[in-house]
């Protein structure tokens, strides 16, 4: 298995037709995604055509769902119009939206939250690099990627990734992969202030999951969303997990690269947070060179 996409996975890309949206798609489809459409409002009919791929683009999210089946949506839409996006997901009744878009205002985001209460579509992002499932057996083509990960550092195996940093997610992907360790699932959450899916929420799909038999969590300062993953794991997480936080230099009360990366609190440094995770039985790396090391104190395959 694996935790919110596999590889048969139908995915479909709103703003297929932009620079960044067309390009990430290639990327997808060169990896084996099931990059089934594109939705662009006003070029419905026109066909994404990439190394003998012939994509639909849909005018809107639910016609394009109806057509072909898609489940999941990544979102590269611009950031005045990305939270209507979301919610075109959410009355097409998806079950995944993937948000890319940096710098989505945060009214608009706390109007989504609230819009997807008790709604069956789940949001990651905004503000992530999205969701790789690699493919099964030696080449990492045949996978799910939804996003802007790069596909070829994934590797299929046993450890869940899940990470507010898409760089930081790369680096740990790497080491495990250089190292023989594959990954189940890598979830890049974002690092906005306002987002749809938490370390928590993550923890609690790999714990599930039959497939992972561990896993690295990545945070960074500001606020107190992997305290509270450390907490739930000490008491119902059997599985090893090992961790890292960002910003351990980073001067108080100033922002550093994500909009939530801000301490405000106790809680909020990395000194607490790290001090948190190893009362909570989480091996802590120092440094992101160490990530995938950390896990091998605590999980051998």
């Amino acid at each position: 298995m694996a935790i919110l996409v596999e590889t048969d996975t139908r995915i479909l890309v709103q703003g297929i037709t932009g620079d960044f949206g067309s390009r990430h798609a290639k990327a997808s489809l060169d990896y084996g995604t099931q990059l089934v459409a594109g939705v662009t409002p006003g070029k419905g009919g026109q066909f994404f055509e990439h190394n003998g791929h012939k994509v639909p683009v849909f005018d809107t999210v639910e016609e394009a769902a109806r057509e072909t089946g898609a489940t999941v949506s990544a979102i590269f839409v611009p950031p005045p119009f990305a939270a209507d996006a979301i919610l075109e997901c959410v009355d097409a009744g998806l079950d995944l939206a993937v948000a890319i878009t940096e710098g989505i205002p945060v009214n608009d985001m706390i109007r989504v939250k609230a819009a997807m209460a008790r709604k069956k579509t789940r949001l990651i992002g905004p503000n992530c690099p999205g969701v790789v499932t690699p493919g099964r057996g030696d080449k990492s083509h045949g996978g799910c990627r939804i996003g802007i990960a790069p596909g070829y550092i994934h590797k299929r195996g046993n450890v869940g990734v899940v990470s507010r940093s898409g760089t930081l997610t790369y680096e740990a992907v790497w080491q495990l992969t250089t190292r023989g360790y594959g990954q189940s699932t890598c979830v890049g959450i974002g690092g906005d202030p306002v987002n749809g899916t938490s370390h928590l929420d993550v923890l609690k799909l790999f714990n599930e999951d039959p497939e992972t038999e561990a896993i690295i969590m990545i945070g960074e300062i500001g606020g107190t969303a992997e305290v509270e993953a450390g907490r739930w794991a000490a008491e119902h997480c059997k599985k090893p997990i090992a961790a890292f936080i960002a910003g351990a230099t980073a001067p108080p009360g100033r922002r550093m690269g994500h909009a939530g990366a801000i301490v405000g609190g106790a809680e909020d440094t990395a000194e607490a947070k790290k001090r948190i995770l190893r009362e909570c039985g989480i091996a802590v790396a120092d440094s992101p060179a160490d990530m995938a090391q950390a896990l091998l104190t605590v999980y051998k395959k």
